[in-house]
């Protein structure tokens, strides 16, 4: 455990120092996001926040690289940990040029499918599926690819698709990444096998990155992550969590710490734990495809009904907003954590069932209780929406 705090430690040291950078490379390239009718914020932000944390992420492995504990792990860990990492620069190149020069939707998803493409081709891919009463479904290589690439890219765009607020995106997930952490460290000590694994050092830089760059983007924001960094967050993320299903046995993902393989539920959760870490921007995605598609616009149209943007028409302030997004965040990632390793424990639904409630309260009781005075200085930073644009995704 020392070690990956050391590691979660180091991506965010460098990630802070490196935002620095970051942003006036930002502002001498003209990588900036310009003042629009439809955005929010009130002057020019900067971005390329998303190489500060490709620069926290390549720091963490190297320092990982030579530590006592993990560098004695099978070489398979740091070498598709770097796998991951060559992919997530691939993709943070066409973030940059698309934080440049604005590209267009499609070349932007090619861009996205050539780096899941990538992990595919090193092997980072689904392998099995666990099922009830300790099942193990093999898939086939193909099938695997399929679903490994399907999961990244939307995981990308949701990541991508949710970047609307100061903060947001790398809260959620970071927020995630560290429920993943917890995840694959207790899964590791339930079974008796090495706590050494892609996931977990994954997940700790990750969570390293997401922490080193919100300071620097917290409202008021003084840098963007734009694309580059957004789409990063989204293929690390979700090529951590497929990394699980090539260096566990299956059995031992469906075994919580009660040992019952009876339900049918608790197996499946481990294999929703991508989708699940990003449940709210995704549902966001959804919702705001719907709903444009309804008003006989395109998926890709922009708008303010994000999810973010209804908790501000309710009353709360911008920093309150993305808290309380985080809130949820937390709620869907670690009360999916519980119940895959503690199914059976009257703690663990306790645990969640208070989770909830609190997060319930804050959204919808908070408002009522304590409106938001005047904001009197520069207006909220909101990282623009729009087809094209840093800050939302393809589709």
């Amino acid at each position: 455990m020392r070690e990956y705090l050391l590691v979660f430690l180091i991506a965010a040291a460098t990630t802070y120092l490196l935002t620095v950078i970051a942003r006036e490379i930002a502002l001498r390239t003209g990588a900036v996001a310009k003042v629009r009718d439809r955005d929010v914020h009130a002057v020019p932000i900067p971005y390329l926040g998303g190489l500060a944390m490709l620069g926290g992420l390549v720091a963490a492995y190297l320092v990982a690289r030579q530590l006592p504990f993990l560098s004695q792990s099978d070489p398979f860990v740091f070498r598709d940990a770097g796998v991951v990492l060559i992919a997530g620069a691939l993709i943070c190149a066409v973030g940059v040029l698309d934080d440049l020069f604005e590209l267009d939707a499609l070349t932007k998803l090619g861009g996205q499918v050539l780096a899941a493409g990538f992990l595919i081709a090193f092997g980072i891919q689904y392998v099995f599926f666990p099922g009830g009463d300790g099942v193990q479904v093999t898939i086939d290589p193909a099938q695997g690819a399929l679903l490994t690439g399907f999961i990244v890219v939307a995981t990308v765009n949701a990541v991508n698709f949710v970047d609307g607020l100061d903060g947001l995106a790398a809260g959620v997930v970071g927020v995630g990444a560290l429920a993943f952490f917890v995840y694959c460290y207790q899964l590791s000590d339930i079974n008796n096998v090495t706590l050494a694994t892609t996931g977990a050092l994954l997940s700790a830089s990750l969570a390293g990155a997401c922490a080193g760059f919100l300071p620097h983007n917290f409202h008021p924001a003084r840098l963007f992550m734009g694309d580059s960094g957004s789409m990063l967050l989204g293929l690390v993320l979700s090529a951590s969590a497929v990394t699980l299903s090539g260096q566990f046995d299956p059995n031992q993902i469906s075994a919580g710490a009660a040992g019952s393989r009876a339900s049918f539920v608790p197996t499946l959760l481990p294999l929703l734990l991508p989708v699940s870490l990003l449940v709210i921007p995704i549902l966001d995605l959804v919702l705001a495809v719907v709903r444009r598609t309804r008003a006989g616009r395109s998926p890709f149209a922009p708008d303010k009904q994000h999810l973010h943007h209804r908790l501000l028409e309710i009353g709360h302030s911008h920093r309150r907003a993305v808290v309380i997004m985080w809130m949820w965040a937390a709620l869907v990632a670690f009360g999916t954590v519980l119940m895959s390793l503690y199914s059976e424990e009257l703690w663990m639904w306790v645990s969640v069932s208070a989770m909830a409630a609190l997060t319930v309260g804050v959204t919808f009781v908070l408002p009522k209780l304590h409106r938001p005075r005047p904001f009197e200085g520069p207006v909220a930073a909101v990282e623009p929406v729009g087809p094209g644009d840093p800050g939302e995704g393809v589709g």
